[in-house]
């Protein structure tokens, strides 16, 4: 259950020393988490309709070796979590080697938008979503998750 996504870097994402500055290994995370979710119909605008907000709640980067500009990465999201919450697992290659550059990981959990409430458990629609896409379905058999 992931996605990948290929990046060449944009000159305006690193530093003086012409590798990326740290904080945009999040952005990067970000573009393949939306991969991800739309893989399943349950993106940002999907939660934002079905009532639900799924802020980052926690976030973590390893940095192997640092990209240089105009470096080809490709970005792996692996849905690792989603019972109680989101966990996204993360691994940036060199797109030409393969060489394993980065990996990381998010948690993000959902929030009712008209109460402002965290959910202790996923909510259902975050289910029926997984329930149609055929990755969930072949990890749990072809059943049913719910």
């Amino acid at each position: 259950m992931q996605a990948e996504v290929v990046i060449e870097v944009p000159f305006h994402d690193v530093d003086t020393m012409n590798v990326v500055w740290h904080g945009h290994y999040l952005k990067y995370f970000e573009i393949a988490r939306c991969k991800l979710l739309d893989q399943f119909h349950y993106n940002y605008n999907q939660m934002l309709a079905s009532g639900y907000a799924w802020p980052v709640i926690e976030s973590h980067v390893r940095y192997a070796q640092g990209i240089q500009f105009e470096q080809k990465i490709r970005v792996r999201a692996i849905l690792k979590e989603w019972e109680n919450r989101l966990k996204i697992d993360y691994l940036i290659f060199d797109d030409a080697t393969g060489k394993r550059l980065t990996k990381g990981y998010t948690i993000q959990v959902a929030v009712e938008i008209a109460t402002r409430e965290m959910c202790f458990q996923s909510p259902q629609v975050l289910f029926d979503c997984l329930n149609q896409w055929p990755a969930f379905q072949a990890l749990k058999g072809g059943e049913s998750a719910c």
